[in-house]
C-alpha cells in the first residue's frame, strides 16, 4: 500500500517523536538530577501525544504502526557514547537533543503543510509548543553547561603543553 504525502507527513512525525522519546529514556541516566527534572516533564508530556497521534493516525489516516529500527537506534546511542569521550557527556546529551528538536520541528512543518482532521490538529499542536519549549530549555542548559569549565579538556589542555615544553 503507497501512502499519500499527508500519511507520510505524519509517519515522519511518529517516527520522530518515538526517536526523541526513545533515545530521552535510552540517556536518562547520564543525565545529572538537575537536567533530568528540568526535560522530563517534557518526554512525559511527548510520550501521552505519541501515543494519541498513533492511534488517531491509524483512525483518521489510515496509517499502520511501523516497526522501529533497532541497527538504527543502536548506531545512535554508540555514536553519541563516542562524542562523549571528546565533550562533556551532558553537553553532548543537550546538542543531541536539541538536533532532534530541530529534526521534528521540520517534520512538525511539514505536517501542517496538510489538511488535518479536526480531533488531530489539537494534538499536533501542542506537540509544537512541547518542541518549542524544550528547544527553549535546552538552549538555557547549553549556555549553562558550556561556561562550566570541564575537567578532562583542562587537563588535556595541561598535558598538550607539557608535551610543547619537551
Amino acid at each position: 500500500m503507497f501512502l499519500d504525502n499527508r500519511q507520510v507527513a505524519m509517519d515522519s512525525v511518529l517516527e520522530t517523536l518515538a526517536d526523541g522519546v526513545d533515545y530521552f529514556q535510552d540517556n536518562m541516566e547520564r543525565l545529572s538530577p538537575e537536567l533530568k527534572e528540568i526535560i522530563e516533564p517534557y518526554f512525559e508530556e511527548r510520550t501521552q501525544s505519541m501515543r494519541k497521534l498513533q492511534g488517531m493516525a491509524r483512525k483518521y489516516l489510515g496509517l499502520l504502526p511501523r516497526d522501529a529500527d533497532a541497527e538504527r537506534d543502536d548506531y545512535m546511542r554508540l555514536w553519541s557514547r563516542l562524542k562523549s569521550f571528546v565533550s562533556s557527556d551532558e553537553q553532548v546529551l543537550i546538542n543531541e537533543l536539541l538536533e532532534q528538536e530541530r529534526v521534528l520541528m521540520q517534520a512538525l512543518s511539514t505536517l501542517f503543510t496538510h489538511p488535518l482532521p479536526n480531533a488531530v490538529e489539537p494534538v499536533v499542536e501542542a506537540c509544537w509548543l512541547n518542541c518549542r519549549g524544550l528547544i527553549r530549555e535546552l538552549y538555557t542548559l547549553q549556555k549553562k553547561t558550556t561556561r562550566q569549565p570541564k575537567g578532562r579538556n583542562r587537563n588535556r589542555g595541561k598535558a598538550q603543553n607539557n608535551l610543547n615544553k619537551r
